[in-house]
């Protein structure tokens, strides 16, 4: 296996190539996380498009088993609030130094054979030899808790690269849903307004 970097990427033969992989890599997600964790093709081949995002690839011969790809440009994607860098790290955002990990993804059958080690020798490394504070999320399926996890990974991966260097928790994100379907159910509607109910509401 080796590993590429691209930037700027609008070869029709690689995007189809590399999009199979996104593909598969994300597939069973869905159904695990409440956001939409995985892009649309058209928002895909947009962002490795994108001169500023740096997308590495890990190959198995002719075969993309492998791939992350990392904004340099904050501003230039949805996910991350300007503001808040320019509050919190200051010194961060006045050298460009602010980064963040869009997708990670390894392919099902690689996932047990070091691929996320041999992205990361090359990704952290340049980032670390940038001095820069690279974000990264994600959904509970994969980090329940604020320790351990996708968290512990990155932790161990930076280090082994870089050596010291911290994890931040920077924020949790919960999402909760008002339920109105008993409402609809005649039945219901009527338990909810019988006079038993009215003398606890008063």
């Amino acid at each position: 296996m080796f590993v590429t970097r691209h930037t700027h990427v609008v070869d029709m033969v690689l995007s189809d190539k590399l999009w199979e992989l996104y593909e598969v890599a994300y597939r069973g997600s869905a159904e695990q996380a409440v956001t939409r964790e995985m892009l649309f093709r058209s928002e895909f081949d947009e962002t490795i498009a994108d001169p500023t995002n740096r997308l590495w690839v890990v190959w198995d011969d002719s075969v993309p088993v492998g791939m992350s790809l990392v904004a340099t440009d904050i501003g230039s994607t949805r996910y991350l609030s300007r503001a808040y860098f320019e509050h919190h790290f200051p010194e961060h955002m006045r050298r460009g130094a602010v980064h963040y990990i869009m997708w990670l993804v390894i392919h099902p059958v690689y996932q047990a054979r070091g691929t996320i080690v041999r992205l990361a020798k090359e990704g952290l490394a340049l980032e670390a030899s940038e001095g820069a504070l690279l974000v990264f999320d994600s959904p509970e399926s994969k980090q329940p808790e604020v320790g351990g996890g996708f968290a512990e990974m990155m932790s161990r991966l930076a280090r082994s690269i870089a050596g010291e260097a911290p994890v931040h928790h920077l924020e949790t994100q919960r999402y909760f849903a008002v339920d109105f379907a008993p409402l609809a159910d005649p039945d219901a509607t009527r338990s909810l307004r019988t006079p038993e109910s009215a003398q606890r509401r008063r």
